[in-house]
């Protein structure tokens, strides 16, 4: 119980990191590439509408460049967790905020390569930085904690009002729903004043944040139980099947009470995952 204690507490600090590299990457997206949103989809939807709609300013190309590496992002990400997590949760995370990582300094790199910005660059960091977010949305939403998508804020600040006292609630999670509303905010601040001196400091910052939580996950060893729900739904999946064709199971049967009173105990096979 103090270990799953330790656990809750230890994954929403992480994720509330990956909220403020989210307004890292919102800020570079909407102010240093041409008002698109890389991280943001419902936001990069509506804009797409008005580019569509002839509003000056804006890029439907940018904006659907936007998408497609998003969803790119996503089924990578959404592959990697059908992939390893039933496996390892550590090593499923692991991977996939690593690939964050690397999606996020290749845009770093890029913003650098040359003083002049063309656009060949320009869409070379919406990609990579599109890749990035779709990947991080996919693992989130596998992790499942409540109320820390890392992305939106929308449903956030819904519950934080509707779930109020005012509103005849009782405030649950309202801790949690707060700090994400602040870690985003404080992300986007730091990154609009980091792109005053270049596009690539908050790109390079939003990297060693990543990095750092990677490391935090792989560090502890008390987030490697497998608490997501994809890993422990395999674990029990597997546990039961092993229960169906185990011959200890028959034996355990044949041993018990001959009255029913005393209920065979079945043999797990130690998972080492």
């Amino acid at each position: 119980m103090m270990q799953e204690a330790r656990q809750e507490r230890i994954v929403p600090l992480l994720l509330y990191l990956f909220t403020a590299v989210t307004g890292l990457v919102d800020a570079v997206s909407y102010i240093g590439l041409g008002h698109v949103f890389t991280a943001n989809m419902t936001g990069n939807i509506v804009l797409l509408g008005f580019a569509f709609a002839g509003v000056p300013g804006l890029s439907a190309f940018r904006s659907l460049l936007a998408l497609a590496a998003f969803l790119v992002g996503a089924v990578i990400g959404g592959r990697l967790a059908t992939t390893l997590a039933p496996l390892s949760s550590n090593r499923w995370r692991m991977t996939a905020f690593g690939c964050e990582a690397v999606f996020l300094l290749g845009s770093t790199v890029a913003s650098i390569v040359s003083v002049s910005f063309d656009s060949t660059r320009l869409y070379a960091v919406i990609v990579l930085t599109g890749l990035a977010m779709g990947l991080r949305n996919a693992t989130v939403r596998k992790i499942a904690q409540p109320d820390l998508t890392t992305t939106v804020l929308t449903l956030t600040i819904t519950g934080l009002a509707a779930d109020s006292s005012f509103a005849g609630g009782s405030n649950p999670r309202w801790q949690r729903r707060v700090m994400s509303i602040l870690c985003m905010f404080a992300g986007a601040f730091v990154g609009a004043l980091l792109l005053r001196h270049s596009l690539a400091l908050p790109l390079g910052a939003a990297t060693v944040f990543t990095v750092l939580g990677m490391v935090a996950f792989n560090g502890n060893p008390r987030l490697e139980s497998g608490e997501t729900t994809i890993s422990g739904q395999v674990r029990k999946g597997e546990h039961l099947a092993y229960l169906e064709r185990s011959p200890a199971r028959d034996r355990a049967t044949e041993s018990s009470s001959p009255l029913g009173d005393q209920p065979p105990t079945p043999i797990l096979r130690e998972d080492k995952s």
